[in-house]
């Protein structure tokens, strides 16, 4: 394994990230098209959710640094959108709206943790059930 496949893998994750990203933006504004920033909320919230049970399943499987570097440095770096949140919040803030921006604030960041820990969770009983399953078949 080269440093170089790491490299191409990590492109290729965070184009699919952010391709995934966009989509799923499309169909976040399309359910609620007044509120733009639904798309980021989703997800911010569906990528901890998404890394959280990565790093379960990274736990038990011991991924390759390829596999690794695509799953978790491309596709989730490329479908989380940290940046965008930040600008709509100081957007909000700035245009004086300090409520809808502390309440978008505490929204992300309750809904980043209750989803990073529900994937982290769930990956976890599911592989540990999954390597109980193993071990009594073998």
């Amino acid at each position: 394994m080269s440093e170089r496949m790491v490299v191409i893998a990590i492109a290729l994750g965070g184009a699919a990230g952010s391709m995934a990203r966009y989509g799923l933006s499309l169909v976040a504004i399309s359910m609620l098209p007044g509120w733009l920033i639904a798309g980021t909320l989703a997800a911010n919230i569906a990528g901890s959710a998404l890394i959280g049970l990565i790093a379960a399943w990274s736990v038990r499987r011991m991924p390759s640094p390829i596999l690794s570097g695509f799953l978790v440095t491309g596709f989730c770096a490329g479908f989380t959108t940290f940046s965008a949140f930040s600008l709509e919040a100081l957007l909000f803030a700035m245009s004086g709206a300090w409520a809808v921006a502390l309440g978008y604030i505490a929204a992300s960041i309750v809904g980043w943790m209750v989803a990073v820990w529900a994937g982290w969770s769930g990956g976890m009983a599911l592989f540990a059930a999954k390597e109980a399953v193993a071990q009594t078949k073998s």
